[in-house]
This record gives C-alpha cells, structure tokens and sequence, in this order.
C-alpha cells in the first residue's frame, strides 16, 4: 500500500495544472577569469501555473481512468515522468518533436547527442522502427522481455526522422511494470524515455517521487506517482552485430539470457 501526502490536489490524486507550457531558448554569454563562454543555451518554460499534475497510480493494478488522462496529455505533446522497473525517467509521444525537444533542454544535452530509447508494450510494436531482427537476437529479446534491459537495435528509416538524428540505431524497452506498458498499450505506439538523474554522487538516480515531484513539477505536464523507484538502471545490450555485446551492466543479467 502507497501512503502519499496530497499536496493540494483533488480526492483521487490529481493535481489541475490550466497552464500551457512554451519553451523559448536564449543564448547567454557567461564570463570567467579565463574566458567568455558564448551561446550557452538554456531552456525556460513559463506557465500560467507553474505546478505540474501529480497523479498517483497503482504500480500492479494501474486505474484505467488515470491511464487515460497520461494518454491525453502525451497526444497534447504533454512531458511525463513515470516509473520503470528500474528507474523513473521522462517520456513523451515518439511523434511529438517539440515534447522531445523539451525533453533535450531539460536534460541539457542537443537532440543529436541524446541517447533516446523507445518503451514500447511488447515486442510487435518494434518491428516499424527497427530493421528485421536476426533470429537469434528475436529468441534473445523474447526470453529477457519484459525486463530491466535495453537492447540497442539496427533503426529503420523512420527513427532518425522521429529523432532529428543521423543515428542508425535505436534503444527498445519493454520495461516489466504494469503502468509504462498500459500508457504505450492505450497510446498505439512507443513512447520515448529517457533517464532522470541525481545531482547527488552518492545516488546516482533519484528514487523518490515527492523528491523528483518537487524537482521538476515546474519543467513537466505530469509526473506520475507508483511508489519509489530504484537506483539501478537497465542493463544496455547491442545487438548490432554478430554476436550480442554488453555495454552497460545494470539491473538485468544478460547471462541468464543466452
């Protein structure tokens, strides 16, 4: 059972956000002793009201109601925090170019140089954004799936478009929690996520849902609420090749896979 403080929202968990976000970019030219660092780009967002809606969601049993009200405010080109089987991470609809650009200038980082993965609901959903899987990497991505792994893929044509990138691959996870899976089940395509991390060194990724609540209601439409997540990411395996190769060891064990 999740006992969570309302925070000045209504009876079931919601909180009513009216404002629309907008994004603008400015350039700022920050000086040091050494030297000016120009065109430094930040990323602001003004609302009419600032605080995004906190919706709690049961992690087993998701309501179909509150799945629905995710769904709407993806289509809306919404930004999401939710959880994972491992981590809470951002998200927004894959077909949404200014939700992912929101995204980029949350995380700081240039929508090239963003390290994207789709979450998708199960495996038929990878077949329009990746190339024709090799049959030992299918037998793999069956076996392991749902679960704590991310397997790097040859992209199709249609992801660098989706991405604005020259990268021809792609990261597919079919995450084992009930509420990733409902919202890109009841959406009708993948998602995009991408990782929430901890100024803290010791915790690398933020656990706490009130904690990241408060860190980014003034950055997102919606965070969602399932209880704490874990502090271990998902373990990275490339499938590019030959043979499958581990590039990060995470909360997943490939060996008990191959």
């Amino acid at each position: 059972m999740i006992t969570i403080e309302n925070k000045g929202g209504s009876q079931d968990g919601n909180k009513n956000n009216k404002g629309r976000f907008e994004i603008e970019e400015i350039h700022d030219i920050a000086k040091d002793s050494s030297k000016i660092e120009q065109n430094r780009v930040k990323s602001i967002i003004f609302a009419e009201n600032m605080a995004a809606e906190l919706i709690i969601i049961h992690p087993q049993n998701p309501q179909e109601r509150l799945i629905h009200q995710v769904v709407e405010c993806l289509r809306k080109g919404g930004v999401i925090i939710y959880p994972t089987d491992t981590i809470y991470g951002f998200g927004c609809d894959i077909f949404n170019q200014r939700a992912i650009e929101r995204i980029c200038h949350i995380r700081q980082v240039k929508p090239e140089k963003n390290n994207f993965s789709f979450i998708c609901s199960d495996l038929s959903h990878i077949s329009e954004y990746t190339k024709n899987l090799p049959t030992p990497t299918f037998k793999l991505m069956k076996k392991a799936l749902p679960g704590p792994f991310t397997f790097i893929l040859e992209a199709s044509n249609k992801v660098p478009k989706l991405l604005n990138t020259h990268k021809r691959t792609v990261g597919i996870r079919i995450p084992d929690h009930a509420v990733p899976r409902m919202i890109v089940k009841e959406l009708e395509h993948p998602i995009i996520t991408a990782s929430i991390k901890s100024d803290n060194l010791i915790l690398e990724y933020t656990t706490d849902p009130d904690e990241i609540y408060e860190e980014y209601k003034n950055l997102v439409d919606m965070v969602i609420h399932s209880g704490n997540g874990g502090n271990v990411p998902s373990t990275i395996v490339d499938c590019t090749g030959d043979e499958p190769v581990l590039l990060r060891q995470g909360l997943g064990e490939l060996e008990l896979f191959l």
